[in-house]
């Protein structure tokens, strides 16, 4: 137990230093949205699924966002899978993937829950050309991270600048910011619904039974609520003549 507080003390100064590394962008996610899941599936199984597993995540989980059988395999098994039954995984080999990216890239089946859908909505969105990495790309969020800007076709190429400020105060300070500096297919709007979408569907992908979960849990207490009702009601009969 001295050994877990000690731990936990010694991790406050890293998550202070995190929180103020940058202010995260509210993730726009809704778990009820299946339009929403299928465009996101999509893309996962079009961008991300070349090179991360989701080994935890079977297709057939895909009905649950509407899909049938015949249009998951239809439109969203690309990879080695066969069966619906399969679960979400690469062709890639492990050794070559880190002989190419200088690590394994993680398997991507509960990495919501890891890092959080406001961090992976920031993430997406904030690559940027950075010739001094071996990928030829950085990002604020995750720096010097292995993995290259997979979207950058649909974002178009960014670039960190370093711009001088001054606050209300009179003071001057220089602020990084990222610039687009040429398009991609899909404007600055269709490319954060695009990424909303996307991390809408990672959360989904990180705890399918999250909806049927809390509709449960409604029903338990609308349920509650009611038994409470007639057992006061019930206790009210059975000692209206005790004084």
């Amino acid at each position: 137990m001295v050994k877990n507080l000690l731990l936990a003390l010694a991790l406050v100064p890293l998550m202070a230093f995190s929180a103020e590394e940058g202010k995260l962008d509210t993730a726009p996610v809704n778990s009820y949205d299946n339009i929403s899941l299928q465009r996101g599936a999509r893309t996962f199984v079009n961008y991300c699924l070349t090179c991360h597993n989701a080994m935890y995540m079977r297709y057939k989980r895909l009905e649950d966002l509407g899909l049938t059988d015949q249009q998951i395999k239809d439109n969203l098994m690309f990879a080695v899978a066969k069966r619906v039954g399969d679960t979400m995984t690469v062709a890639m080999d492990k050794n070559d993937a880190k002989d190419w990216f200088g690590t394994t890239p993680p398997d991507l089946s509960v990495i919501a829950r890891a890092r959080g859908a406001d961090w992976l909505y920031t993430y997406l969105r904030s690559f940027y050309r950075d010739d001094t990495t071996h990928t030829g790309w950085n990002n604020t969020v995750f720096p010097r991270v292995g993995m290259p800007n997979v979207l950058h076709e649909l974002q178009g190429t960014q670039v960190l600048k370093t711009e001088v400020e001054t606050d209300a105060q009179g003071h001057k300070h220089e602020v990084q910011k990222l610039v687009l500096e040429s398009p991609g297919t899909l404007t600055p709007v269709e490319y954060d619904m695009m990424v909303a979408d996307l991390v809408n569907y990672l959360v989904f992908m990180a705890e399918p039974e999250k909806t049927f979960r809390i509709t449960l849990g409604i029903y338990v207490l609308f349920f509650l609520a009611i038994a409470f009702v007639l057992t006061y009601m019930l206790k009210l009969e059975f000692w209206k003549d005790v004084h």
